[in-house]
Order: structure tokens, then sequence, then C-alpha cells
């Protein structure tokens, strides 16, 4: 795996390097032969046309009884190409001249005419071409000289031999280039690989669940070595809040499971002495147990309807029923119906809210049920002469508050509390139940697009505030 991808890399650094010594050598032969040939595109054109006119030119030259002539088209031809002829016969020597400067020689050796030829610029505004035109046994050769600034000719020479070997040379710098190219970037590529192969190793360890990782970012890679730090920090957190959630639930159903088979046992004991013949019990016994048993029973029920309502909630399956209600109503009605049962009859509950009526859309039955949660939770786990206060009033929204000065809860406690397995620690006997009341008060003020915050402070008391 790593070979690959090292391999890759170079692969990527070699066609990278081909491709730019390729553009490059194309430019450069471009780049010569525009240079050579088509400095000025208007000199190749001027140029092009210049020769064309040089060898068409001969058809103008004309001899008569021994005499070389050049025809008036000719001559009109030179005078519209500002140009000027010199006609040599064999020997070099001038036979006719039309338009020539003055200091023209007028007889050439075969070297001078080469050398004339081969020099083509006699001034810095005349540029000469040669032609030549055989009439019967005899062969003329003439010089055109175009004065012409913008007029250029060039002559190349190619010697194949030199050619070859400077392509034998550039061969080979193009090998050197490559293992130059592959040198360098195999180095660069284990500087580059080399934290990846470690970036790799660590996402591996990730998805197999090892997520203790943490290595100190470095390099070009430092942000991503961080970013799978913090991955591996929130998903140990993760970690250990799912454990620890599910040593709550096991503990929650074991909890559970043995609130419900107590009074099952105390049910099923009762049935079977009043089913037994043996036994002979007085009226006042049968109601006795009769009332045992149905209590037993309504504990059950209460708690398999917090099990329903509380799954209802978090899977958002459940359809308020929601009706314009009287909130100072609705608290008062709950106290008084705690106050009614003869058990909390001498607690010391106290509402405070105006004489104005608060009224909001909810659901009577289940906020009725979330402020009796809050209520019984601050009833069960504190002395019988704690004072309990709930507060209602309006201002840019509905605050609910619901404070006692009891044992308080502690810091541990309470970032449990609203959690759908907690159960507190000084939950006795006397306090057995789902241990889903507080969760299904917060679940239902959140369904009533509410909020719930609890703040409590261990031996001064305990402050829960609902705002709606």
């Amino acid at each position: 795996m790593k070979w690959k991808l090292t391999g890759r890399y170079l692969l990527s650094v070699v066609l990278v390097v081909i491709v730019v010594v390729g553009i490059n050598l194309i430019l450069l032969i471009s780049g010569l032969i525009m240079r050579s040939a088509v400095q000025v595109p208007q000199l190749l054109s001027s140029s092009t046309a210049a020769e064309e006119f040089t060898r068409s030119f001969g058809d103008q030259i004309e001899s008569k009884a021994g005499q070389v002539n050049i025809t008036p088209e000719g001559k009109h031809q030179l005078e519209q190409q500002n140009a000027w002829v010199q006609i040599l016969d064999e020997q070099g020597r001038q036979l006719y001249t039309y338009r020539t400067p003055a200091d023209l020689p007028q007889a050439y050796t075969p070297a001078e005419i080469i050398q004339m030829y081969k020099y083509k610029e006699l001034d810095m505004e005349t540029t000469l071409f040669m032609g030549s035109r055989s009439e019967g046994t005899h062969k003329y050769s003439y010089f055109i000289g175009i004065r012409d600034r913008n007029l250029s000719r060039y002559v190349f020479f190619l010697d194949l031999g030199a050619f070859l070997s400077i392509a034998h040379i550039g061969t080979y710098i193009i090998v050197l280039d490559i293992l130059i190219a592959l040198l360098i970037g195999y180095f660069f590529s284990k500087r580059l690989t080399q934290p990846l192969y470690a970036l790799m190793d660590k996402i591996k360890r990730l998805a197999s669940s090892d997520y203790y990782v943490d290595d100190a970012p470095k390099g070009i890679y430092a942000s991503v070595f961080s970013n799978l730090n913090d991955l591996s920090n929130r998903l140990q957190a993760n970690e250990a809040e799912r454990s620890k959630l599910d040593r709550m639930r096991e503990e929650w159903i074991a909890n559970v499971s043995h609130d419900i088979k107590t009074p099952l046992a105390s049910i099923q004991g009762f049935a079977e002495m009043l089913r037994d013949a043996d036994y002979q019990f007085t009226l006042e016994e049968i109601r006795e147990y009769a009332g045992i048993i149905e209590n037993k029973s309504v504990y059950i029920k209460e708690v398999i309807e917090d099990l329903n309502l509380t799954t209802r909630l978090r899977n958002k399956v459940l359809i308020l029923n929601k009706q314009e209600v009287n909130l100072v109503s609705l608290l008062r009605n709950i106290l008084i119906d705690i106050m009614n049962d003869p058990q909390y009859a001498a607690r010391d509950l106290e509402l405070e809210a105006g004489e104005e009526p608060i009224m909001k859309q909810v659901d009577e039955l289940l906020l009725r049920r979330a402020i009796n949660n809050l209520v019984y939770n601050s009833i069960l786990h504190n002395e019988p002469t704690v004072q309990i206060r709930v507060t209602a009033y309006q201002a840019e929204r509905i605050h609910i508050i619901i404070e006692d000065n009891g044992k308080g809860i502690s810091p541990e406690e309470l970032d449990q509390i609203f959690n759908r397995y907690y159960r507190g620690t000084n939950s006795g006997e006397a306090h057995k139940g789902s241990g889903l009341g507080m969760a299904i008060a917060k679940d239902i003020i959140q369904e009533h697009n509410g909020s719930i915050s609890i703040q409590s402070t261990p031996g001064q008391g305990t402050r829960i505030e609902i705002i709606l």
C-alpha cells in the first residue's frame, strides 16, 4: 500500500516533467522557426512575394539582334516595386541595367556572384534577389535589388550530422532530467507520504473502535492531525457516555424489574390466599387484601404507562391535544389534589400567582403530569417539614418556578437528573417508581416548545424553572 501511494506520486511527478519538457521543446522549436521565418508576418508575405517577383521577372527579359533588354511591362513592374535590375551573361559581365545604383560593379567572378547573393543587403534599404533565364543557347542571370526597409530575406544552412548530434545530446538531457526528477520526487514524496501513512493508520484504528490515539500535530498535515485528535477525543467521550448509559440502563431495568416483581409477588400471594379453601377470611380481611392487590396493580400500571409515555415522547409520535388553559387554575388544582391525599395533607405547599389568569394553549393532561412529577419529586426526596413554593408569572414569556428549602442535590446527581435511566441515590423504599418522572417532565415541556432548568445547592434547596 505504501509503495503504491509513493509510486503513484512519483509517476505523476515524472509525467509532469515529461509534459513540461515536451512543451518547452515544442515552444523552443516553434520559437526558433517563427523567429527565423516569421519575425513579422508582413516580412514573410513581402519576402515570399519578392522571391516570386524575382523568379517571374525572367519573362520580362528579351533579346533582339544580340541586344538584351526588358519589356516596358518589366520596367513598369520595377518602378512599382521600387526596384532595379542588372542582367549578366554567362561570364558575369553586365549586359543591361535599369535603375541600378551608380557604384554597382559591371562584371563579377563566380565567387563574387555567390558572395553578392549570400550577403543580400547592399545597404540599409536594399535587399538583393537573384534569378536566371535561358533563351536558346544563351543563359542570362540577373540581380534584382528592392529598396524596402521592411523587407528581409534569410538563407538557412543545415548540417545534418550536427543536428543529429544535438538531438542525441537533447535525448540524454531529457533522460537525465527524468532521473533527476525521479530522485527529487522520491525524497519529496517520502516527506509528503510518511505523515499520510500515520494518518491512514490512525483512521484504521478509529474505524476499529480504538479511539485512544493521540499524535502531535506536525508538518504540512498538522491541521489534519489536529482534527483527527479532536475526533478521537469526541469519540472517546461518546464511548464513555455510551458505556455509562448502558450501565445506567442495565441498572434501571434491574431496578424496575425488581419494583414490578415485588408488587406482583404481593398480588400473587394474596390472590392465592383468597382462592385457597383452607382459609376462612372475614369480610374485613378480604377488603384489606383486595385493597393491597388494587394498590399494587395501580403501581404496576403507572410504571407501564411511564414506559409507554417516555417512548412516545422520545420518538416524537405523541400528538398534543392543545386547548386554551388558565395555568394559574391548573397549578392551584394540582396543589389541592396533592394536599387532599391524606399521606401529604400536612405538607407545606404554597402557590404564588397574581389574580389575573395566565392563558396558554397546552395539553392540560400532559402539563399536569409534568408539574405533578416535579412537585412530587420535591416531596418524596425531602423531609416532611420542607417548604415547597410554586410561583407563576407572565413577562415576555410564561415562567413557572418550583422551589424548596430541602436537602438539595449534589452536582454529580444534578447532571443526571433529567436522564431517562437515572434514579437518585436517596431513593429508598418509599420512592420506588419507574425512575422516568423527571425525564418525562422535561420531554413534555420541550414538546410544548418550552425549556426547563434546575439549580440546587446541597443543604439549601432546589429551584426548577419552566419557561413557556
